[in-house]
């Protein structure tokens, strides 16, 4: 079964719905490619995604072990290249809501993060640079 269908719908927009949930989402080329950037690019979904799967990862960890990580907050930031463009590094930073995680949930909090299926999926060539900051 497929996952997904896109309709390109002109001037360099999609839309992709997504089969199980008939949820949709547009997406426009960037400005600096020729878009109007009224929605996430294709290469902002990527980046995006990285930061979504860690987070979904951590937060499986921490309901596993009885603790939550609820209220974090991720800032992603997309880094491109040229020739060939493509995204070259993906910068995760991750702002936890408090800092009261013990030793061992940090651990685990990074440990799964860095085990995300994205993170796995993407080449080694593209750096994945991730940050943890624990609230005050």
């Amino acid at each position: 079964m497929s996952t997904s269908t896109i309709i390109y719908k002109g001037e360099l927009r999609t839309e992709a719905e997504h089969i199980h949930s008939g949820s949709k989402i547009l997406t426009d080329a960037p400005l600096d490619n020729q878009g109007k950037a009224e929605f996430f690019s294709p290469t902002d979904l990527l980046a995006t995604s990285l930061g979504c799967c860690m987070v979904t990862i951590m937060g499986i960890a921490a309901r596993t072990h009885g603790f939550n990580i609820d209220g974090t907050k991720i800032d992603v930031t997309k880094v491109m290249g040229t020739n060939p463009r493509r995204v070259v590094e993906i910068v995760i930073n991750l702002h936890f809501p408090h800092n009261s995680y013990s030793p061992k949930e940090r651990k685990l909090i990074e440990l799964s993060a860095k085990e995300c299926p994205v993170a796995q999926s993407l080449h080694s060539d593209l750096k994945q640079t991730v940050n943890f900051f624990y609230g005050n």
